[in-house]
């Protein structure tokens, strides 16, 4: 009995040896598989073998269905996320320091690990801990990560898995570049200047033209004066009835507003600045006197009217307003 014990204890490490060489052989096979076409693809065998213990390396393994038959949009959606995070793994970790590998398992290729782990619904991502070794976790058990937020990027997988290995360097995620949007966004630049280049003869005096922009900035003026954005902001009624059957145009207080209060507002301000411009502007150039003469009490007229109306419109804002314009 004595002499078994001895032989068995002589053995062990030996054992213990052999198994550590057969876990690392596993890990550098899996390794050249996985930097030459990343992530791997697994089925039920693979997906076994590597997730089998003892293993002195981490696994981590997307349970998809992929198929449109099974009808899963995001698994669809995420699964360019998962390979760029893939690529980007065996193109910065080509010796495998990080004892890491990725992979992939569809459910028509893995309908018995689906089964196994009683998966209802994908996609699921696994992280499996080494359990040997100095990176070794105490408990075995898979690490699930959460996609209940919908399709993650492959930045925040990346941060994900990076949090569960050893300190250390970590690949950084390498993107494709995208040619046709590179190529869309060179065509519509170019698209752009050609046509300035040529509109640009019958644009330009248009941009430079004095009385537009002096029209723009006025109506803009009294759009905004008149209270445009105050009936936006408290979705004010268009008009209101005044209690007697009739339609109440002005509402009384400085708080209140109807939507065709503004537009009559805006009326009398557009006419009034329209009035004092021809004043200034258009009448002095006149070269009959006659005309010029009855031209200014045209306007003056104008002026005086809107001005009178306006008084009285102030005085149904503001009851305790004392002064009033003939004739309103």
């Amino acid at each position: 009995m004595k002499l078994r014990l001895a032989i068995t204890l002589g053995f062990l490490p030996w054992l213990c040896i052999a198994a550590r060489s057969k876990t690392a052989g596993k890990f550098e096979q899996e390794h050249t598989k996985f930097t030459s076409s990343p992530p791997l693809k697994l089925d039920d065998s693979l997906y076994e073998q590597l997730t089998a213990t003892p293993r002195d390396f981490a696994v981590a393994v997307l349970l998809t269905a992929l198929e449109a038959r099974f009808g899963c949009q995001l698994c669809r959606d995420f699964q360019p996320e998962w390979d760029v995070l893939g690529q980007s793994w065996a193109r910065g970790d080509k010796k495998g320091d990080s004892r890491l590998l990725l992979g992939t398992l569809d459910f028509a290729d893995g309908k018995g690990t689906f089964q196994k782990l009683m998966l209802q619904t994908a996609p699921v991502l696994l992280f499996f801990p080494p359990t040997t070794g100095s990176n070794a976790k105490p408990d075995a058990q898979p690490i699930r990560y959460d996609f209940t937020m919908g399709s993650q990027s492959a930045e925040q997988v990346h941060d994900w898995i990076c949090r569960h290995l050893p300190a250390g360097p970590k690949p950084k995620i390498h993107r494709p570049l995208n040619w046709v949007r590179l190529i869309t966004i060179t065509t519509a630049v170019l698209g752009v200047v050609s046509f300035f280049s040529v509109a640009s003869p019958y644009i330009i005096p248009i941009i430079q033209n004095r009385n537009l922009w002096a029209a723009i900035s006025l109506i803009t003026i009294l759009l905004f004066t008149s209270g445009h954005m105050f009936n936006h902001i408290r979705k004010v009624p268009y008009v209101a009835g005044d209690g007697k059957g009739g339609i109440s145009y002005f509402a009384g207080g400085f708080s209140n507003q109807f939507g065709l209060e503004t537009q009559i507002v805006a009326a009398m301000y557009g006419t009034l600045s329209f009035a004092t411009i021809a004043l200034a502007l258009k009448v002095p150039r006149m070269v009959d006197p006659r005309k010029q003469q009855v031209a200014v009490f045209i306007w003056g007229g104008v002026i005086f009217g809107m001005y009178s109306f306006l008084l009285s419109v102030f005085r149904v804002k503001n009851g305790g307003y004392p002064f009033h314009l003939p004739p309103f």
